[in-house]
């Protein structure tokens, strides 16, 4: 039987996992290939426990090695029937801690079908960072792998790491250590921190939280918010009005904490245990705010692994540019948009930041990802895809920006009324932008019919009667009409100058 992908898969890309073994979960991850801007495929998670009293007895439990060893020889064949190209299998440190551990990682390599690569505290807390660095833009803070055994730390500053350290306050160690007593886990907690060398580090700038129990307390945290976009990644708590949060998760019945619908029967345990090393977080390292990270030690591994051209390469801009391939009507009129987009900026005098220029270049690449929808709905569905997509590398602000012009290029209403809920996580600005943005591509894709070819022929002209003059070579002079040319009228209404066409 012939194998041909279907047109939603990237052509040319060899899929490639990642297996976690953690102290609570074990994980496969595949990812449509090793790129920079990672697209998964599968996602499977078994919480089998490994680390589930091992403060006390020293060994893994062997109900929960049994629940290890058969996820990992389903794993196995999953791997397979995906056609995966590489599969890298991480241990992490329940199974580097255990008396039993090398008996349980001989059993679990023959169970995998390949060798484990067994992690050091310290290449925890590297992967975990690198895995921040692969999600975020230039990330600078400090960044909290919090997983069953332990939590790892580490400074980051664009692509640079220091200070890495490891403490035994994972969720399952730490209710372990404290026999289950919360003020006795927040003792624990406190004096580890206490001691940290990085004590005051994070004053001023973010604490990168990575792992399932702090992704857990922030969907909690979203819920009773009531938050408007629901996406884990880049999710945002300012540091200064989380103490009662906390508090109440910690004191209160999780099954009766408002919002826990959100949270999965197996998390709901560790939730205050992973609250209390969160406290102690704010109290001892000072962040700005806590940012969720929904990449980390696997996604981290995989991009230690990538040349030094591919990590230089903008994850955003590259994620987009795939969507454009795969949805598009033409990628290339997508990157002419881009450049289009950026004469046009510069002739009128619209000052952009380069962050600014780095979104316009995302929502230019996106523009044209909606065409398929029923006309009557493309604006909401491109927003809706845009703003829930697994981009990495976008704060949540950024992300209601990009799907925010994508929804004024369908829809072409700029009344705040009738805005969706997302406009509130955008600043007067910004939301300026995307309507003028979305304006511009409205002209844009009347002139081209989304084919590539022209709009590199398209000049603006400073105009003796005031404003500018979009002039078309003469051959092109058909393309101008009553549409185009109202659709010019909206745009120079939001830049606030006279705008007109010609040809010549």
């Amino acid at each position: 039987m012939s194998e041909a992908l279907g047109q939603g898969r990237l052509i040319g890309r060899k899929p490639v996992g990642v297996v976690d073994i953690g102290s609570n979960s074990v994980r496969l991850v595949i990812y449509e290939g090793h790129s920079r801007s990672l697209t998964v495929l599968f996602n499977e998670k078994i919480l089998s426990g490994l680390g589930k009293g091992l403060a006390q007895t020293n060994r893994l439990d062997q109900s929960a090695v049994d629940s290890a060893l058969a996820a990992l020889r389903r794993f196995r064949r999953i791997a397979d029937q995906a056609r995966i190209g590489d599969l890298y299998p991480l241990a992490t440190a329940a199974s580097r801690e255990a008396t039993n551990g090398p008996e349980f990682l001989e059993a679990a390599e023959e169970a995998i079908g390949r060798p484990i690569a067994i992690l050091s505290g310290a290449d925890e807390a590297r992967y975990a960072a690198e895995g921040v660095m692969s999600g975020f833009h230039q990330p600078n803070g400090i960044v909290g792998d919090l997983g069953g055994g332990s939590l790892e730390l580490v400074r980051v500053q664009g692509d640079e790491l220091s200070g890495g350290l490891t403490m035994p306050l994972g969720g399952l160690r730490l209710q372990d250590l404290a026999n289950g007593d919360l003020k006795a886990a927040q003792a624990i907690a406190d004096s580890h921190f206490q001691s940290c060398s990085l004590v005051g580090s994070a004053d001023d700038k973010p604490f990168f939280a990575v792992g399932g129990t702090w992704r857990n307390l922030a969907k909690l945290h979203m819920q009773q918010s009531s938050y408007p976009l629901h996406v884990m990644h880049g999710y945002t708590m300012p540091a200064a009005k989380l103490e009662k949060f906390l508090d109440s998760v910690v004191k209160g019945d999780p099954e009766k904490l408002s919002g826990i619908e959100a949270v999965s029967k197996s998390r709901r345990s560790l939730l205050a245990f992973g609250a209390i090393t969160l406290k102690s977080v704010l109290k001892y390292l000072k962040p700005s705010e806590i940012v969720v990270s929904a990449l980390g030690v696997r996604e981290g591994y995989l991009h230690s692994l990538l040349s030094a051209e591919e990590r230089a390469k903008d994850p955003l801009i590259e994620a987009a540019r795939e969507l454009a391939i795969l949805r598009s009507r033409s990628p290339d009129h997508a990157e002419e948009l881009v450049a289009w987009t950026a004469r046009t900026f510069e002739a009128l005098g619209v000052e952009e930041t380069e962050e600014e220029k780095r979104l316009r270049t995302a929502a230019c690449l996106l523009a044209d990802i909606g065409w398929r929808a029923h006309p009557d709905y493309r604006g909401l569905q491109a927003l809706s895809i845009i703003a829930h997509a697994a981009f990495p590398a976008i704060d949540h602000r950024g992300r209601a920006y990009l799907g925010l012009t994508n929804y004024f290029r369908h829809e072409g209403t700029f009344a705040q009324a009738q805005l969706p809920d997302l406009e509130t996580l955008v600043e007067p600005r910004l939301l300026e932008r995307a309507r003028m943005l979305g304006s511009l591509f409205r002209v844009t894709y009347l002139m081209t019919a989304s084919m590539p070819g022209i709009l590199d022929r398209f000049r603006w002209a400073q105009d003796p009667r005031g404003g500018f003059t979009l002039i078309l070579p003469r051959d092109l002079e058909g393309l101008i009409g009553a549409r185009p040319e109202g659709r010019l009228e909206q745009f120079a209404k939001i830049v606030g100058q006279p705008l007109r066409m010609e040809a010549r």
